[in-house]
C-alpha cells in the first residue's frame, strides 16, 4: 500500500470548559470572581481509512492577552490515540484555574512521538517541528466573565494537517485548527447545610429526574454543583445521621451563573 494513497480525515474536538467557581469561606471573598475553572477535553470522530492516530501531548498553555504564556496546572500530558475518543467519548487534558479576563490564545505543545497506523498495519511517523518549538497556537480572543461558565470547541482537521514532505517519504504534522463555537454552557449551584458535623447528601431534582447529586464537605457544610442545565430544581437533603431531617427547597439555575441556595438547618 502506498502511503500517499491513504486518505487521513478525522476531527479532533477539544472542549474548553471555563467555569467560575465561587467558594463560601469566611477568610475569602464570597464572590471570588477572580478565578475561572478551565477544563480542556479531547475527542474525535471515526475514520475508516486509518486504524490509529497518536498525538504526543507535552504541555497545554494559555495566554490571557499579554506576552506571557502559562502552563495549565495539572495538565494530563501523554500519548493519545485519537481514534479511541469516538462516539461521544472524550478525555480531559487539563483541569485548572485561570484568572478571569480575556483568553487571547491557547497553545498545545507536542512531543516527537506522533504517528499514524494505517489499516495495513504500517506505522508512519509524523514530525512536528513547529509544534515542538513553540506549540500549536489557536486564536481565541474572548472575554471570560466572573461567575460564568463557557465551553470552547476547536476542530482539528487532520486531513489537512498531515502533509507529505516531497519525495522524502516523510510526513509532517502541520495542524489546521479552527474555532467552532464559544458560548456559555450550563450553570452552577452552591449552598450550605448546618450543622457541618452531619454529612449530608444533596439531590438536585428537575421534575421527575435527579439531575445531579453531591455531598457536603466536612469543614463548613458546603456543597457545590458544577455545570448543570439551567432550570428549576427541588433540592432534597438526606443526612447520614437519620435522626436529622431537612425540608426540600426550590431554586432556579440560570445559564452561565452561580445560584446560591438558602442555608439549610438540620433538625432532629
Amino acid at each position: 500500500m502506498k502511503v500517499n494513497s491513504q486518505k487521513v480525515s478525522l476531527s479532533l474536538i477539544m472542549c474548553l470548559l471555563c467555569s467560575i467557581l465561587i467558594f463560601s469561606c469566611s477568610k475569602r471573598d464570597a464572590n471570588n470572581t477572580g478565578k475561572s475553572k478551565v477544563q480542556i477535553r479531547l475527542t474525535d470522530s471515526p475514520d475508516p481509512d486509518v486504524r490509529e492516530v497518536w498525538v504526543d501531548v507535552k504541555d497545554v498553555l494559555i495566554n490571557m492577552g499579554d506576552s506571557n504564556w502559562t502552563s495549565v496546572a495539572d495538565a494530563h500530558t501523554g500519548e493519545y490515540n485519537l481514534l479511541d475518543l469516538t462516539n461521544g467519548k472524550d478525555t480531559i487534558l487539563a483541569d485548572a484555574e485561570i484568572p478571569a479576563g480575556k483568553i487571547s490564545q491557547i497553545r498545545l505543545l507536542l512531543g516527537d512521538n506522533n504517528y499514524i497506523i494505517t489499516n495495513s498495519g504500517d506505522k508512519i511517523s509524523l514530525t512536528t517541528p513547529s509544534a515542538q518549538q513553540s506549540g500549536l497556537k489557536v486564536q481565541i480572543n474572548q472575554d471570560v466573565t466572573g461567575g460564568q461558565l463557557y465551553r470552547l470547541i476547536l476542530d482539528f482537521d487532520a486531513g489537512k494537517s498531515i502533509v507529505k514532505a516531497g519525495n522524502s517519504g516523510k510526513y509532517i504534522l502541520k495542524p489546521v485548527i479552527r474555532v467552532i463555537s464559544f458560548v456559555p454552557s450550563g450553570g452552577n449551584l452552591k449552598g450550605v447545610v448546618l450543622p457541618d458535623s452531619v454529612r449530608t447528601a444533596i439531590y438536585a431534582i428537575n421534575g421527575m429526574d435527579t439531575v445531579a447529586s453531591t455531598y457536603t464537605d466536612t469543614l463548613n457544610g458546603n456543597f457545590f454543583f458544577n455545570d448543570i442545565p439551567s432550570g428549576s430544581y427541588s433540592l432534597s437533603y438526606l443526612p447520614e445521621d437519620t435522626s436529622f431531617k431537612a425540608t426540600q427547597q426550590n431554586v432556579s439555575v440560570v445559564l452561565g451563573q452561580t445560584a446560591v441556595a438558602d442555608t439549610v438547618i438540620l433538625k432532629k
